[in-house]
């Protein structure tokens, strides 16, 4: 018996044949399937300025990791989950002071605790959520100042 099957999108042509007591024998061949289009050519470099500044005058631009996060409606920052889970503690309440990376809470995903960490320092303005609350990704957790 010819059977055609497709596994991860590749197309096998496989022959099946039943033998005695019921045990089957499978063989299996790539079947001849179009060859897929060439992938598309990659972007051009961008420019190289023709002047150099003199040295000491240009810097770096700052990393996404050296550039604070930005801020909210009057200044207020939220703070939002990273991933969906069960919220297992709660570090802070309104009116403490936090430092950059202090931790703020700890989430359950998964059988796996992640900490939620103040990403500036600041004050907590609020506490949207308390111990024992599922939240999804995206969902504000603390509103800092």
């Amino acid at each position: 018996m010819k059977l055609r099957i497709t596994v991860e999108g590749v197309v096998y042509d496989v022959d099946v044949e039943v033998l005695d007591g019921g045990v089957s024998s499978v063989s299996a061949a790539p079947a001849a399937i179009p060859a897929a289009a060439p992938p598309p050519p990659a972007p051009a470099p961008a420019p190289v300025p023709a002047t150099a500044p003199a040295p000491g005058t240009a810097t770096a631009p700052p990393s996404a990791a050296s550039v604070p996060p930005a801020k909210g409606v009057d200044g207020v920052k939220e703070v939002k989950s990273p991933i969906g889970g069960n919220v297992l503690s709660v570090a802070v309440k309104p009116g403490d002071a936090v430092e950059l990376n202090d931790k703020l809470l700890v989430l359950e995903a998964m059988k796996m605790e992640s900490d939620v960490s103040a990403p500036v320092s600041g004050v907590v303005r609020e506490v949207c959520v308390k111990v024992g609350d599922a939240v999804a990704t995206g969902h504000v957790l603390v509103c800092l100042e």
